[in-house]
């Protein structure tokens, strides 16, 4: 009996052995890349970058809706950054997901959704966003929206300085989207059969909607808040347009990376093992693992460099120009609500101007016949 017991528990240390080797096996890698960003960001704390990147380089931002949500590939942001690490400085342009992109017949937050069924998400949004901006892009990175919900709760929610109040009574409700709210499929038949506008969707499917209000002022949000005040895009007044959900987006960004370096994320192992998770599970990119502590390093580097934030849309006539407009529903843009640069569909040469002149740090005005620097005494500019 003593002799049968002593085998079992040989038995049980070999199979634990064995399963103790797979799993080294397993996460052998993940484990190295750990211990490596781990050891490059506390130790190792010079940050090793090309000649290229020691100037300057550029890096794309997309937000994607992932798994759980339709169309989970599109972009529901699209950010340009441009990281000047000699001039201690960052540019952060928002390209609205409704621009046109007469090349590949469609809006650009396909763009992304397209290539990727082809295996060429990442290239495809380099070369278009290159094609649109004049800028070469060094990097791309895709991230969903479980992703940042679960990056934001990690770090413990962050602080937002909202600009003015928010009340979207029409923000969908995750899960909802298909929900009959008690009509008959009868009447929905019917109804589908004559509705023609959203308005009207809130109005007969009131169950699926809710009213999201985000004060003015200092506000602290876990994931999901963050995600709906960066994703509203039928707040009240200003804060209906694309245009303000893109001011929003860049909000977000610069408070989760206030937030991230304030924790000191990057001399907690914890943490650190947690992002890393976290970013790995919900990311596409191309940037290699090698090079992840010096873009830590970086980013702590110039967390308190200059900061400035654009956003291309239609201006406003009263008081400013702006450098796209709508050119009206038609079978050139399959009958789908877009946006073209003014200068005429597929032209971005204004819009390549104005980037470049806001990377060159002028001052940079764009006017009714163009873009103007330095900012002009006449009354051209409004």
């Amino acid at each position: 009996m003593v002799k049968e017991t002593k085998f079992q528990k040989k038995k049980i240390l070999l199979i634990a052995g064995v399963m103790l080797l797979i799993l080294i096996g397993v996460f052998k890698n993940q484990l190295s890349s750990l211990l490596s960003i781990f050891y490059g960001v506390t130790i190792d704390r010079a940050i090793n970058l090309t000649v290229k990147e020691k100037e300057s380089f550029n890096i794309a931002l997309l937000g994607i809706g992932g798994a759980r949500h339709d169309g989970p590939d599109l972009s529901d942001t699209i950010i340009l950054a441009n990281i000047n690490v000699k001039q201690n400085k960052v540019r952060m342009f928002s390209i609205p997901r409704d621009l046109w992109v007469p090349g590949d017949k469609d809006k650009i937050n396909a763009i992304y959704a397209n290539a990727k069924k082809e295996g060429n998400g990442i290239s495809s949004v380099e070369a278009v966003l290159e094609m649109i901006t004049g800028q070469k892009i060094d990097y791309v990175l895709v991230l969903d929206f479980d992703g940042f919900i679960k990056l934001v709760d990690h770090l413990e929610g962050i602080d937002i300085n909202v600009a003015q109040t928010l009340d979207d009574y029409h923000y969908p409700i995750e899960g909802l989207e298909e929900d009959s709210c008690e009509k008959s499929e009868e009447d929905i038949k019917t109804f589908t059969a004559t509705a023609s506008a959203e308005m009207e969707l809130w109005d007969y499917f009131p169950c699926r909607y809710k009213h999201l209000h985000v004060d003015k002022g200092l506000n602290h949000m876990d994931g999901q808040q963050a995600l709906e005040f960066v994703r509203s895009r039928h707040g009240v007044g200003a804060e209906g347009s694309d245009f303000a959900r893109s001011r929003r987006q860049q909000l977000v960004i610069s408070a989760s990376k206030d937030k991230a370096f304030s924790l000191g994320v990057i001399l907690n192992p914890v943490k650190l093992v947690g992002v890393y998770n976290i970013l790995k599970e919900n990311i596409d990119t191309n940037i290699n693992i090698d090079k992840v502590d010096d873009f830590i390093k970086l980013a702590n580097k110039l967390k308190n460099g200059e900061v400035k934030n654009y956003v291309f849309d239609e201006g406003n006539s009263i008081e400013r120009y702006g450098l796209l407009e709508h050119p009206g529903i038609s079978e050139e843009y399959k009958l789908k609500w877009v946006l073209i640069p003014r200068r005429g569909n597929g032209n971005f040469s204004e819009i390549k101007e104005y980037v470049s002149c806001a990377i060159e740090g002028k001052d940079c005005i764009i006017g009714e016949s163009g873009i103007i620097t330095p900012a002009p005494t006449s009354g051209e500019t409004r």
